[in-house]
């Protein structure tokens, strides 16, 4: 078999076999196929597409080029959840907790953070002395234990995907719906989930910018799971403006603790229960969504879930004091007011630009060995459709610097004022199954 003519078969529109994918898989991974014959398949794919076959196949040769991970020494069924990324997205820190909270494990794998704000493992460094690297025994072990784990990801997971993510990086082929899917979902299966809830993320704050751009990715990625034997489904819910109102990592982390603790951050709270409500009905919990969000609400009201947080923290051998004393964690020096330029509605939030702002002021990273300031972030007062007056101050920059121009610069081109109330979008757009 010639790498050569499987890119000649992909540039003239045929469907690759099984065959042809894995041979190209395995030898981009071990070195044989040089970058440039990768690059040429990658912008045929960018171009003719794949089919759900194909893409299914290129997913499991991608699972397995390295290690998977085997949680069968978790006791139950074993659900897991992916979002696709947003600004103020702080979903993993409200979700584990509940899921947990109804008996169904959550053994959570995740990732750092290159942009906008830290990663989720970022986020729970916040907090004091927690630990986010641990063995896969002591992983299984805290779960069995407290329902709840999230670490690192441990082992060499899918390495075609790392190699292949780094080529289409500088062969601008990142945006194909089909490589994405591949890259997302291989992480996934070789995490070793047996359902998967995907949170697409869709709007100006998202990877996927257009609704049907993000219905597509998302129908992807469902049927690459259900054609490799997982149950997986995807709620598309809505990034046009920052999901809650804290941006950066404590504050972010306090932000989720307080909807644990019952603050009604609607679009935050709703967006939770629904994912973690879909997970307990696919671990077979309950027969109904409707019942599921029901009971989750019911352990937020009653402390079970924020409960299983604690329990966590502590697990991982974090200061729970600031779990349970908000004020513990860490604070920035200073905060300066960001003001209205003139009276009206915000009628729209670039949520890009917002988590941009955020990253100036130490919340992110620009590049890789950038240290990231847990204390900083973004605090916003007013959101899509809130009226302001004139010299109102919507948000706060937290900041350990007396100024912040940049930032404040950033924030400021961020917010769109109108005249007229804009009409309020939906917070999910879509469920597919």
């Amino acid at each position: 078999m010639r790498m050569v003519d499987i890119i000649q078969a992909k540039r003239n529109g045929k469907t690759l076999t099984k065959e042809e994918i894995n041979f190209f898989v395995e030898g981009y991974t071990n070195g044989t196929i040089p970058d440039y014959q990768a690059s040429a398949l990658l912008m045929a794919v960018y171009f003719k597409g794949m089919s759900a076959e194909e893409t299914a196949t290129l997913t499991e040769a991608m699972v397995a080029s390295g290690e998977t991970i085997d949680l069968s020494g978790i006791e139950g069924p074993k659900v897991d959840k992916h979002s696709t990324g947003g600004v103020g997205d702080k979903v993993t820190f409200i979700v584990g907790p509940l899921v947990a909270s109804a008996g169904v494990p959550v053994a959570k794998m995740s990732g750092r953070g290159l942009g906008h704000t830290g990663g989720t493992l970022d986020k729970l460094e916040a907090i004091d002395g927690l630990e986010i690297e641990m063995s896969i025994d002591k992983f299984i072990e805290q779960v069995n234990k407290t329902k709840l784990a999230v670490a690192g990801q441990t082992g060499n997971l899918a390495p075609a995907d790392k190699k292949l993510y780094a080529l289409r990086d500088v062969t601008a082929t990142v945006d194909s719906i089909p490589l994405i899917a591949g890259s997302i979902m291989s992480k996934k299966l070789a995490s070793g989930a047996n359902s998967i809830v995907l949170d697409v993320k869709t709007g100006s704050g998202a990877f996927m910018k257009s609704l049907e751009d993000s219905e597509a990715l998302a129908t992807e990625m469902v049927n690459i799971g259900k054609h490799l034997g997982r149950n997986t489904i995807a709620v598309i819910s809505d990034m046009n403006q920052p999901l809650g109102y804290e941006i950066g990592n404590a504050n972010e982390i306090k932000e989720a603790v307080e909807i644990l603790q019952g603050k009604d951050v609607t679009d935050l709270r709703v967006i939770s229960l629904t994912i973690a409500a879909h997970m307990i009905v696919l671990a077979g919990k309950y027969d109904t969504f409707d019942e599921a969000y029901k009971a989750l609400e019911g352990n937020i009201e009653n402390g079970s879930a924020f409960e299983m947080l604690r329990q966590m923290v502590i697990a991982q051998g974090g200061d729970v004091n600031q779990v349970d004393d908000l004020t513990k964690l860490p604070q920035a020096s200073n905060t300066i007011e960001v003001k209205a330029p003139s009276a009206g509605f915000v009628t729209a939030i670039d949520a890009e630009s917002v988590g941009i702002a955020a990253m100036y002021l130490g919340a992110g990273r620009a590049t890789k060995e950038d240290d990231i300031d847990h204390s900083v972030g973004i605090t916003l007062l007013k959101k899509v459709g809130d009226e302001v007056a004139e010299g109102e101050t919507f948000a706060y920059l937290l900041s350990n610097t007396e100024t912040a121009e940049d930032a404040e610069k950033k924030l400021l081109s961020a917010y769109t004022f109108g005249t007229e109330k804009p009409e309020e979008r939906p917070l999910i757009h879509k469920i597919i199954k």
